[in-house]
């Protein structure tokens, strides 16, 4: 078993509003299940233990593009969505933040009751995931969530999170049941984040000294052990975090995350070219124009745009996701970041992927073709497709249309720029 990747995020505090948070169940639920019909259970678990697509995800889902709120935010809204048709997909969600993440043992007891999954070893595995990166890898990072994914298979993905007051950050590690083979000795594929000075590893190959000495020690007698200890440590267990991070992740940099604390979305934040290529898809040649998508006719530019985007999500290729931030221009973000949520526009796509996915079910699967070539169409536009203008003069655009598809943020509704003018001439007064 190897953990699949890591993501540092500024650490956020708030809340996710009710009308949002509804709406990513609704639309967390939709996905998954297209997911599930297209590659099954094993593929998403995969999913969930890449960081990127995760994060991509998230920004999809119109939560803040960079903040620490994603991780909980986006499983909460699954375990709510995903649990109360677990007998269904096969998918079960177990833990979650704080004290919710000392239920999962029993979470997991009461699946495998049901399953006939081992129990035991599975709890064992949610309890030695959370012990490497909470005591192993001692990195500065508390956890203070975490989440056990399971399917009916016994395959399993652990999320979890921890956060360092000091420095206003938080780090989310993912792990993937695939491969197993030990927690105490390298079991990470990456960890990443910035240079923070010494860390201790005992799970590095070249700890192995370290830990021997550490089951040692419990035999010793105290005196002895205390004069030992220290140099033990020093010499066999720590390492710098970037010395780390460079032999570790070779091979596999897409697995490494750290977004900045910006709130803003900038270009520097996203692939322009490709996300270029989404807005001259929807907005300058409509469906009917792609024999293709014929299934989608009727389906404005806006939310053609959104439904471009969610469809990547579902079938891109891991290399798709290196830049988060560029799926917040499906929903926007809760914080007005790139600009409001379009409830109108979040609602619809919501009921195009639900109506896919039911007609999928009695054996009519021209919707959810079409998205897939939707993915396809963006993507191939891609080639040939060179930017022009400015985000900044888009995103701004979309701030000045928000009201007319219901843009909403936790400060309130977005309004007509007459009035929101007016109403910022007033506060001056």
């Amino acid at each position: 078993m190897k953990r699949s990747g890591a993501a540092d995020l500024p650490l956020h505090y708030g809340y996710v509003p009710q009308w949002l948070a509804d709406r990513m169940a609704r639309l967390g639920l939709a996905v998954t299940e297209v997911l599930l019909a297209e590659y099954g259970r094993a593929e998403v678990l995969r999913r969930l233990s890449d960081p990127f697509w995760f994060q991509s995800f998230g920004a999809v889902m119109g939560m803040d593009w960079h903040s620490s709120g994603i991780t909980t935010s986006v499983m909460g809204a699954l375990k709510r969505a995903i649990n109360p048709h677990s007998n269904e997909l096969g998918i079960y969600i177990c833990g979650g933040k704080g004290s919710a993440s000392r239920q999962a043992p029993a979470e997991i007891m009461k699946v495998c009751e049901s399953t006939g999954l081992d129990g035991q070893e599975l709890v064992r595995s949610s309890k030695l995931s959370a012990k490497v990166d909470n005591t192993v890898v001692q990195d500065g990072f508390q956890l203070y969530m975490h989440c056990f994914v399971l399917t009916r298979e016994g395959e399993w993905t652990v999320i979890q999170q921890g956060m360092s007051t000091g420095n206003s950050m938080a780090r989310r590690y993912h792990w993937h049941s695939a491969g197993l083979r030990s927690f105490v000795e390298e079991p990470h594929t990456a960890i990443c984040g910035v240079n923070q000075g010494e860390i201790l590893n005992l799970a590095d190959r070249q700890a192995d000294p370290a830990r021997k000495g550490v089951l040692s020690l419990t035999r010793e007698k105290p005196e002895l052990m205390m004069q030992d200890a220290q140099k033990m440590l020093v010499e066999a267990g720590q390492r710098r975090l970037k010395d780390w991070d460079h032999e570790m992740v070779a091979g596999q940099e897409q697995r490494l995350l750290t977004l900045p604390s910006h709130h803003d979305v900038r270009a520097e934040d996203v692939d322009l070219r490709r996300l270029g290529a989404v807005l001259w898809l929807a907005h300058d040649r409509q469906p009917a124009d792609f024999e293709e998508l014929v299934m989608l006719e009727g389906v404005g530019p806006r939310t053609l745009q959104s439904l471009a985007l969610v469809s990547e999500v579902i079938h891109g290729t891991p290399s798709r996701f290196r830049d988060p931030a560029r799926f917040a221009f499906a929903h926007g973000g809760k914080d007005g970041h790139p600009f409001p949520v379009p409830i109108d526009v979040y609602d619809e796509t919501i009921g195009i992927l639900q109506t896919a996915v039911q007609k999928a079910k009695v054996g009519q699967s021209d919707k959810l073709d079409a998205m897939k070539k939707l993915s396809a169409l963006a993507q191939k536009a891609e080639e040939s497709f060179t930017p022009k203008g400015g985000l900044g003069e888009y995103i701004e655009k979309e701030r000045a249309d928000s009201w007319k598809y219901g843009g909403r943020t936790v400060f309130g509704k977005a309004k007509p720029p007459v009035e929101a003018a007016r109403a910022k001439q007033l506060q001056l007064f």
